[in-house]
């Protein structure tokens, strides 16, 4: 199986277990410019050379040797559950992707009739109800991790610990694990710990949201899109995220982590 969604610098100073939305644009970025003193120009995940990636073949053996040995510093990013899938909604459901064209064809579609979800119009523009399409989205997201119906689970909003399993699984070992919510002082722990070509000074690192401007504004604070049988949901399909990673299952207005991170428990956890 290897090492998916695993990006590593060229130089392999550091290797990087990539869970979307969680900054992993602006994460991908500052190791391409960590090694070539420039950013990349276009989205990161469009990049085809500058950085190792599971999905080059030649990175694979480079990729695994680094991992098997240690020898490069490892990391992931993770975010709370909450925010993350009213994320994936406005970009990769209510959103127009950068190719001009809905997420994944006829996936919009299948929600509006099966899932009776409103999305804006055509052109994610329209007014709808937001509360309401999200509650009935987070149906489908329930269904497709639990049931794996009617499609398997996407990357965008298949749990941060399903992502982050696999690199344990497999024989890898994290030195780091950071919240996006406190993203300055968790990069600024993995730059302190490795050798970069370019130095990186975090303050003046842009932040690479590629997913800004996809979708319609989210129009209510966060809490709002989630009631009761909402956050029963949230705890069906996400409890390991808000466990391990330490995030207020009780408050969806709370972003911010309630305890630290604990590698082994993690390791521990998600190795079994």
């Amino acid at each position: 199986m290897g090492f998916p969604g695993t990006w590593m610098t060229e130089s392999e100073s550091v290797i990087y277990r990539v869970v979307p939305k969680c900054a992993c644009s602006t994460i991908g970025q500052i190791m391409y410019y960590s090694d070539h003193g420039a950013f990349f120009d276009g989205d990161i995940h469009d990049a085809d050379a500058g950085l190792h990636k599971w999905a080059f073949d030649a990175s694979q053996p480079v990729i695994e040797a680094a991992v098997r040995d240690h020898t490069a510093y490892a990391f992931t990013c993770v975010r709370n559950p909450y925010t993350r899938v009213l994320s994936s909604f406005f970009d990769k459901i209510c959103g127009i992707q950068r190719n001009g064209k809905r997420y994944r064809g006829n996936l919009v579609p299948l929600l509006i009739q099966k899932y009776g979800i409103e999305v804006g119009g055509p052109d994610g523009k329209d007014e709808f109800d937001q509360i309401r399409s999200f509650r009935r989205f987070l149906l489908f997201v329930r269904d497709t991790i639990r049931f794996r119906k009617p499609m398997d689970p996407d990357i965008h909003w298949s749990s941060v610990s399903g992502h982050v399993s696999t690199f344990i699984h497999n024989g890898g070992s994290y030195d780091h694990i950071f919240w996006t919510e406190a993203f300055n002082d968790g990069m600024q722990t993995v730059l302190d710990n490795i050798e970069t070509k370019h130095p990186v000074v975090l303050s003046d690192i842009p932040r690479f949201n590629e997913s800004e401007g996809h979708g319609p504004k989210r129009l209510h604070p966060v809490e709002d899109y989630f009631d009761d049988l909402s956050m029963h949901l949230m705890y069906e399909i996400y409890k390991p995220d808000f466990e391990l990673f330490r995030y207020d299952f009780e408050n969806p207005g709370n972003k911010m982590p309630l305890g630290e991170i604990d590698l082994a428990e993690v390791h521990a956890k998600l190795g079994s």
